[in-house]
C-alpha cells in the first residue's frame, strides 16, 4: 500500500462537532480533502451554514446538523441524523469545547456544570451513541478527541485561571485511554489530540490576557499553532496509517509540554 493510500479517507465518512469554525473546521478540512464525507455540527445554524459553504467551495461533501452536545438528547439526535445521511460513521471528532475563566474561589458551580457537561460528558454521551449505532456493528472506527495540553498540567500564578477546563481536559484524557482499552476488541481506536495555543475565538482573550510574545516566548519553537499544524496529526489517527495506534496523546504545542 502506497503512502497516499495509507492516508487516505476515501470511502470513509465523518462527524465533527464544534465544526462550524476555528479548529473543528480545520479538522473538517483535513478529512474532507483526505477523501471523507463529512457532517460536522455545532449550536449555531448560520456558522454552520458558512462552514458547509466554505468546505463545499473546496470540492467537499459536506452537510451540516445543529445541535448541542451537552444534551444527552440532542446527542444521540445528531447521531441518528448523521447516520441518515453517512449509512455509517467512519470517524467521529469530539471537537466542541467550552472553558471559562475565573479564580478557583470564585468559580460558579453552574459554570463548572456548564463546562464538564459539554467537554466531558458530551464526549461520553456522543462517542457511546456513535459506537452502538455504527462503530461497534461495523467493527470499526476512529474515535478522535480534542484535549488540550491545560489537562496535562495545572496553571502557574501569572497564568490562566481555569480549574474547570484544564479538569474537564485531564478528564477526556483518561477518558480516551479508557474506552480505547475497552473498544479495541471491537476494531475501535480512541485517540485524542491536545493541543497548545492556537489562535481562536476561545483562546483570543486568554492570549490578550496573557500576551502573545510571552506565549510564543514560553513554546521551543517560538510559535504559536497555525491552520494547519492539527491536520496532519489528525489525519494519522482517522486513517489506515494510524491502524495500530491507540489510546494516545499527542501534544501539539511547539514543545511546550516538553519543557514543563
Amino acid at each position: 500500500m502506497s503512502i497516499a493510500s495509507l492516508f487516505s479517507l476515501e470511502g470513509k465518512t465523518a462527524l465533527i462537532t464544534g465544526g462550524s469554525r476555528g479548529l473543528g473546521l480545520q479538522l473538517a478540512e483535513a478529512l474532507g480533502d483526505a477523501g471523507a464525507r463529512l457532517v460536522v455540527s455545532a449550536r449555531k445554524p448560520d456558522e454552520l451554514e458558512h462552514a458547509v459553504e466554505h468546505l463545499a467551495k473546496r470540492g467537499l461533501d459536506a452537510s451540516w446538523v445543529q445541535a448541542n452536545v451537552a444534551e444527552p438528547d440532542d446527542a444521540r439526535r445528531l447521531t441518528k441524523t448523521a447516520l441518515e445521511r453517512l449509512g455509517r460513521i467512519d470517524v467521529l471528532v469530539n471537537n466542541a469545547g467550552a472553558s471559562w475563566g475565573v479564580p478557583a474561589e470564585e468559580h460558579p458551580l453552574e459554570a463548572w456544570d456548564k463546562v464538564m457537561n459539554l467537554n466531558v460528558r458530551g464526549v461520553f454521551v456522543l462517542s457511546q451513541a456513535v459506537g452502538v449505532g455504527s462503530m461497534i456493528p461495523n467493527r470499526s472506527g476512529s474515535i478522535l478527541n480534542i484535549a488540550s495540553i491545560a489537562g496535562l498540567r495545572g496553571n502557574a500564578p501569572d497564568e490562566m485561571q481555569t480549574l474547570a477546563y484544564n479538569t474537564s481536559k485531564a478528564a477526556v484524557i483518561n477518558l480516551t485511554r479508557a474506552l480505547a482499552g475497552e473498544w479495541g476488541r471491537y476494531g475501535i481506536r480512541v485517540n485524542a489530540l491536545a493541543p497548545g495555543f492556537f489562535p481562536s475565538r476561545m483562546t483570543r482573550g486568554l492570549l490578550d490576557q496573557l500576551g502573545e510574545d510571552k506565549v510564543i516566548g514560553r513554546a521551543p519553537l517560538r510559535r504559536l499553532g497555525d491552520d494547519q499544524d492539527l491536520k496532519g496529526a489528525a489525519l494519522l489517527f482517522a486513517s489506515e496509517a494510524g491502524k495500530h495506534i491507540t489510546g494516545q496523546v499527542l501534544a501539539v504545542d511547539g514543545g511546550v509540554s516538553a519543557i514543563l
